[in-house]
């Protein structure tokens, strides 16, 4: 009886299937079509998932995924780390600044960029102007059970109290983070759960003519 019923559905399941893909290919068709040649550009706290997240976002909407600081090792030779610690912080945000002022001219694509590169004024401007940036979010203890596996990758961690060093980076670049057009929480979910949430506020955003838009699951 069981089986009998479930092979009665088997057809409508696969309709429903069939209805949930068309749809999600026509909102990202829609997506791409109001982009033209901006980007996505993703920013937040180191955690957060902007490259996992952005390989997935890019992947669903049919266009390229870059990771700004995988960029920056290409151009130096060297990993994020090592430029910190033989040039120092200074040196290496020089140096951000002028690898994502040349990707901004890729797009459309969804960009992934480094923790601190949306403090520079100069990058939030041509992030502004040839992009639609969007604030990745995490509470600090969902970023630090994040972290944890990575922290020497992380060179502004590298201190005796790595917990207390990211709640403070958090009370100084948050407010600067909140400048984004859009902003969706990366909560304990699937990154397919998140980029559900991105591609909503993305809809809603380029709809409404591009004006900022609200907080997705805040």
């Amino acid at each position: 009886m069981v089986l009998g019923a479930r092979s009665r559905l088997e057809p409508y399941m696969t309709d429903i299937a069939f209805q949930n893909d068309t749809n999600a290919a026509a909102s990202a068709a829609a997506i791409v079509a109001r982009l033209g040649g901006r980007s996505i550009v993703l920013v937040g706290m180191m955690g957060v998932g902007k490259s996992s997240i952005g390989r997935r976002l890019a992947a669903l909407l049919g266009i390229p995924f870059v990771d700004a600081d995988a960029e920056i090792e290409k151009a130096a030779g060297m990993s994020v780390a090592d430029i910190f610690s033989r040039h120092g912080e200074a040196d290496f945000r020089s140096g951000e600044a002028r690898v994502i002022a040349r990707l901004l001219e890729g797009g459309p694509q969804v960009l992934a960029t480094g923790g601190g590169a949306f403090m520079n004024p100069n990058t939030r401007h041509g992030i502004r102007e040839k992009g639609v940036s969007i604030w990745l979010k995490a509470d600090v203890d969902v970023l630090l059970r994040r972290i944890s596996k990575r922290r020497s990758e992380r060179p502004l961690l590298q201190t005796a109290d790595p917990a207390e060093t990211l709640r403070a980076l958090l009370v100084e670049r948050e407010p600067i983070y909140a400048e984004a057009d859009l902003t969706v929480q990366s909560r304990d979910a699937t990154h397919d759960a998140v980029v559900a949430d991105i591609m909503t506020a993305l809809t809603l955003h380029l709809t409404d003519g591009g004006s900022r838009g609200p907080e997705a699951n805040p």
